[in-house]
């Protein structure tokens, strides 16, 4: 354990003393939440990445102790393990050189070089690498065995080269140095499987890799996993190759690094044959496909890391847009001959009234879907509107601005702003069972239209009911590994919900299940005790739900809010462990709790080293004056709207130059997708983010930012829109334009539902951006 503290404590740049106390804190049931806001004076100020990246890392390094010592009995039960190779498996600092060592003495199937060694074939093969002035097939005569298989002395040397291939495969220096070699030095390449139509759609989807190449080490995520998606549905073949020129009867760049490795050379002597023909058939049989094998996973494994966080990245972002509050809101669930869905709910979200409207093919009843919108707006005091933003949605945008200015007309000064909103994962929501037990009495298709306007409240306590992966703002998030995935998102839905907080009198029981401490059955508990005995009054009436005990109580009290109850710190993030510190710190002031509570003045004069103690230091206490400074505070930004342009309904109404306000709904490393209103998402290539370089485009937006953009070009026939945000930029010149520049536009998209990205040789970085997210159709 001493040995995993050290290295993760070398890793994260921090003391020993604080892993020690963390590793602690998480072994014993405590979150990563509460450890980063409530003991930070244990851990010195470890915060939530930290924490983060010290739980995986934490338990990747205890699974490959755990490997170690099975290794080291296997092999000391073989009777074959010497202090040379217990030092080298105890210095393994991964799982696959660890892997690496472990691979002779591995338990295996019968091999053509265990059958060699069994016929008595070993000494042969050793004298013969260690003397090659000797005749191979004059010594192999001594060796004939034909019960053994070996009738001849050509079937003896067959055995020689299985043996002593068998052996240099096995050997874990030589197949490490050989992997990373390859690394550095091996091209990705793919084309198009022999016999496959190109212009078939699922096919053409892969067109940029039907000859492709590029180093491996530099390929990126996105790429990667195109052509692996592609290979799964057997329309590419990838290979891992190395830029050489073969010459018949010279050995490969490969194969000669196993020579020097041996330190074996052709001098023509009489077995150098022999030995040259063993060093080929250990490449191109033993280690080729297998090193492929291994760089291909490591590739993957990289390739989705990228997804992973891009993934986790945007639903952070996602999670954490501003809410619109309390706010009487309808949502528009947009269809066509289905019709659009209406719900209107209240401004804690309870559902007043719903409708269906036809205003679209076939009934075309505009007139009476606006007077039906209108009669719902005037009962319930509507002043918001959210327009889901799938099929039908620009449409059901249009009737929402006819619908706002026809209140407008008719009662100026009536304030009604219009939002369209991610629908994602609505659908999911509706016929999911906690959608049934929360409105039972909603017909599936209703259920969405309420999702959509509680959504844009709270984005964060309506999308917590939904599972991650269905929110929709990753790349082939089908493609990576699904447990890691999952493992990824939690941690961030936790992460943002406890970075918030909950209000314990009018959370869900899928929101409170995100609370630190708090599991699904809890949460239920705590839902039913407040049914049965109304709203808590204070955070220790939570010791009287049944399943929640000290430790829980521990875990979740600080994130958990109550407004209007017995103490006015229970709307704070103070923890009530630390409310004897305020008893201090009131006893100062020379005030009470409410009139401390926001005074700026006052609390900026305190100083936290004169109420810290043994329990809780200076730290704890600084934490404790802001909270009191800003109680409850709200980190996410405040609720804005953009303003689409008025006439602009359609891409087809886009003209190169025009400067538009969107928002942006989704990020990756190569840019971001904006949505201006016009049914297809543009893209703003990485390089017009702004005028300096941008590795990545989360340096400068994240989804949900409003921002003003320039139209560069626009491809009605491909549907295809490439914008900038460098605003004084010099138009782009009209001739030797190249249709290079567009990118995929529309949400589908951009969902991770397709296949491929474009190789960047030769390209422009728009004509790059664009092939990257071709096939996410």
């Amino acid at each position: 354990m001493d040995k995993i503290l050290l290295q993760i404590a070398d890793e994260l740049k921090v003391r020993p003393a604080q892993v020690n106390v963390a590793v602690q804190l998480l072994d014993g049931g405590a979150t990563v939440p509460f450890i980063a806001r409530y003991r930070k004076e244990a851990t010195d100020g470890l915060d939530d990445s930290q924490l983060r990246e010290l739980e995986a890392r934490l338990a990747y390094l205890r699974e490959l102790e755990e490997r170690r010592a099975a290794v080291l009995k296997s092999i000391e039960e073989q009777g074959k393990l010497t202090p040379e190779l217990r030092a080298a498996i105890e210095g393994a600092p991964t799982k696959q050189e660890l892997e690496d060592l472990y691979l002779p003495f591995k338990p295996k199937r019968r091999t053509k070089g265990m059958i060699a060694r069994e016929a008595g074939l070993e000494p042969l093969a050793d004298l013969l690498f260690a003397d090659p002035s000797l005749d191979p097939l004059a010594q192999a005569q001594a060796y004939i065995n034909a019960d053994a298989g070996f009738a001849d002395a050509h079937a003896v040397l067959d055995g020689v080269r299985d043996l002593l291939s068998e052996r240099w495969a096995e050997d874990a220096a030589l197949v490490g140095k050989l992997r990373e070699w390859l690394w550095e030095e091996g091209r990705f390449q793919s084309k198009l499987l022999a016999g496959k139509d190109e212009s078939h759609p699922d096919v053409a989807k892969f067109r940029d890799y039907f000859d492709y190449a590029e180093p491996i080490k530099t390929v990126p995520s996105h790429r990667a996993l195109a052509v692996f998606r592609g290979r799964t549905q057997e329309f590419l073949d990838a290979k891992l190759v190395l830029d050489e020129e073969v010459v018949l009867g010279q050995p490969s760049l490969a194969e000669g690094r196993i020579a020097r490795h041996l330190g074996w050379s052709h001098a023509q002597r009489p077995s150098d044959e022999l030995m040259r023909k063993t060093v080929a058939w250990t490449w191109k049989v033993k280690l080729s496909m297998s090193l492929e094998r291994d760089l291909f996973s490591r590739l993957r494994e990289e390739a989705e890391r990228v997804a992973i966080k891009v993934f986790a990245e945007n639903l952070r972002d996602l999670l954490l847009a501003a809410p619109a509050g309390k706010r009487v809101v309808m949502g528009l669930d947009p269809g066509i001959r289905t019709g659009v869905k209406v719900a209107v709910v209240s401004d804690t979200g309870r559902v007043l009234d719903t409708t269906t409207v036809y205003p679209h093919e076939p009934r075309k009843d505009w007139d009476g879907a606006i007077h039906a919108l209108g009669r719902l707006c005037a009962t319930h005091g509507v002043n918001l509107i959210a327009i889901g933003n799938g099929t039908a949605s620009r449409e059901t945008d249009k009737l929402a601005g006819d619908l706002i200015k026809r209140i407008q007309s008719m009662a100026p000064g009536t304030e009604i702003q219009k939002v369209v909103v991610s629908e994602a994962g609505a659908s999911v929501y509706s016929a999911s069972e906690f959608a049934s037990k929360e409105l039972p009495e909603l017909d599936v298709s209703l259920r969405g239209a309420v999702s959509i306007a509680r959504r844009l409240q709270d984005p964060l306590a309506e999308l917590v009911k939904i599972d991650p992966k269905s929110i929709g703002v990753g790349q082939y998030q089908h493609d990576v590994n699904q447990s890691e995935l999952a493992r990824t998102l939690d941690a961030v839905v936790e992460d943002c919900v406890n970075g918030v907080g909950v209000d314990l009198n009018t959370a869900s029981a899928p929101l409170l299940a995100r609370v630190s401490g708090l599991s699904a059955t809890v949460a239920s508990s705590i839902v039913r005790w407040r049914d049965a005995h109304g709203a808590f009054k204070n955070r220790r009436q939570l010791l009287d739900v049944t399943g929640l005990g000290p430790k829980t109580f521990e875990l979740a009290a600080g994130f958990l809010r109550i407004r209007d109850g017995d103490n006015p710190l229970d709307l704070s993030g103070v923890h009530p462990e630390t409310y004897p510190v305020v008893e201090k710190i009131l006893a100062t002031a020379q005030r009470p709790i409410e009139q401390l509570l926001g005074n700026t003045d006052v609390i900026r004069a305190l100083r936290p080293e004169a109420f810290a103690d043994e329990r809780f230091g200076a730290i704890t206490v600084k934490d404790i004056l802001t909270e009191l400074e800003k109680p409850g505070r709200d980190p996410r930004p405040d609720f804005k709207v953009a303003r689409f342009n008025e006439g602009v309904d359609d891409i087809k109404d886009l003209v190169e130059g025009m400067v538009l306000e969107g928002t942006v709904s989704n990020v990756a490393q190569f840019g971001a997708f904006v949505d201006l209103g016009v049914h297809q998402d543009g893209l703003i290539h990485v390089s017009q983010l702004a005028n300096k370089f941008v590795s990545d485009a989360r340096e400068v937006v994240k989804t949900g930012d409003i921002v003003k953009v320039r139209v560069l070009e626009v491809d009605l026939a491909r549907k295809r829109i490439s914008l900038t945000m460098k605003l004084d930029a010099a138009p782009r010149a009209a001739a030797g334009r190249s249709n290079n520049g567009f990118v995929p536009a529309g949400r589908q998209e951009r969902q991770g539902r397709g296949a491929a990205a474009a190789p960047s040789g030769g390209q422009s970085a728009m004509a790059a951006a664009f092939a990257k997210l071709q096939t996410k159709r």
